[in-house]
């Protein structure tokens, strides 16, 4: 009798060991994961939710399944909310702990120096990751630069977040600023730095050409920013062709031409390094610029010297058959 007890047991544990081999490969082997896919864990969403949300998606055979054996072999972490690449062959194990542990699959969307708020909103509109609709965003209130963002995220949080970043931005520069600048508030800096993100694309000169237009600003002169004819015509976007002599002498709040000191609002967004070249512009006696050919400028200081510049650039407009 002791030795049939000792080999019934035996049986059980041999049947105990194969059950539990059966039962562990059904988690750490087979797959429903055919391909590489994208997978989305709504926010506050529990391991019950996921499981059922994976069974619907065809990318595990069973929740109830799932949930037991993630419950008797699987971490007790809970699940992260977010987008997870799920490779093709992943084991119901393996979607638990990447799920679990792994990092979120980040999409992005990029903002130019200079892009204006019309051209930022139309970006935002044609993310077709991003859900829900959002205004043109007040000009000079977002900063350039490249934001990560959620599949399904509302455009609205993604705006809020490059707003937010502005206003750190230009708190940190503006404690930093330089004594005797001709900008007197936070605004004013970035209204000068929108022309200055738009009069020059070489980041070298920037410091130059605020330091240009903050001698103008101080000596009471117009300052004559090509930018600032443009902006109330097109919003910031590309004219695509020469600013008429009517455009020239035309009065509003942004032409610099016809009205003295800044434009009663910037003209684009502008990115940190033009805010901080307005904040701390290159010390000099120039008050004028013109193109040099190469995508610069050269500067003046007397409009002597502004004049024989000028010539100079319509010989090179003339050697290049546009005069």
């Amino acid at each position: 009798m002791v030795r049939r007890g000792c080999l019934f047991a035996a049986v059980l544990a041999v049947l105990a060991l194969v059950a539990a081999a059966i039962f562990a490969s059904g988690w750490y082997g087979s797959s429903d994961v055919g391909k590489d896919t994208a997978f989305q864990v709504p926010s506050g969403s529990s391991l019950t939710n996921v499981a059922g949300k994976l069974e619907q998606e065809g990318l595990i055979a069973s929740a109830n399944s799932f949930l037991l054996r993630a419950k008797i072999l699987g971490s007790s972490a809970p699940v992260k909310a977010g987008e997870f690449l799920l490779p093709a062959g992943t084991s119901p194990a393996g979607i638990l702990a990447i799920l679990q542990h792994g990092d979120a699959i980040r999409r992005f969307i990029t903002i130019p120096e200079g892009m204006p708020s019309i051209m930022v909103h139309e970006r935002l509109m044609a993310q077709p990751l991003l859900s829900g609709d959002v205004a043109v965003p007040p000009e000079g209130s977002v900063l350039p630069d490249t934001y990560d963002f959620e599949r399904g995220e509302s455009r609205a949080l993604v705006l809020q977040r490059m707003q937010a970043a502005m206003g750190r931005a230009l708190e940190e520069l503006w404690g930093k600023r330089a004594g005797q600048i001709a900008v007197k508030t936070p605004r004013e800096a970035v209204i000068l730095a929108s022309i200055v993100e738009k009069e020059t694309g070489v980041a070298s000169e920037r410091r130059m050409v605020a330091g240009l237009y903050s001698n103008r600003l101080a000596a009471r002169m117009l300052l004559q920013a090509d930018p600032t004819i443009i902006y109330p015509i097109t919003k910031g976007k590309p004219l695509g062709r020469r600013i008429l002599r009517s455009e020239i002498v035309a009065i509003n709040g942004y032409n610099t031409y016809s009205m003295p000191g800044l434009p009663t609002g910037p003209i684009t967004n502008p990115g940190r390094e033009s805010i901080a070249a307005v904040l701390n512009p290159a010390k000099t006696s120039a008050l004028f610029m013109v193109a040099d050919g190469k995508g610069g400028h050269i500067f003046g200081d007397t409009l002597e010297q502004h004049q024989a510049n000028v010539e100079k650039w319509y010989a090179i407009r003339r050697q290049r058959g546009e005069m």
